[in-house]
């Protein structure tokens, strides 16, 4: 097992992978961090927890858009699918904005 000490939004983590794998968790480790820094810098999420689960929703779907070759997106192309990824973030951002005036 090979530790490594990485930061996301600023908090410092030590992680653990298999060898070879490094590349692979500092990338992931970037593209969750620039998702967290977006949502917290957006001003719409307050609070680590939430912006966590946020960033987490939108990976999630993400991952969920372009996973299945034999599923509903698989006739789409690369624009089709930035397309919707941007749908799915304007609907989150609204539910987003509708929750916190609500608290």
């Amino acid at each position: 097992m090979i530790h490594l000490d990485v930061h996301i939004m600023g908090q410092s983590y030590r992680l653990a992978c298999r060898d070879g794998e490094q590349r692979t968790l500092r990338e992931a480790v970037s593209y969750l961090d620039g998702k967290m820094c977006q949502l917290r810098d957006s001003g719409k999420v307050k609070g680590t927890d939430r912006i966590a689960v946020m960033a987490a929703l939108s990976v999630a779907a993400e991952f969920l858009s372009v996973k299945s070759p034999q599923g509903p997106l698989s006739d789409m192309s690369i624009l089709e699918v930035k397309q919707k990824l941007e749908s799915m973030h304007t609907v989150l951002d609204r539910v987003l904005t509708d929750q916190e005036n609500l608290t």
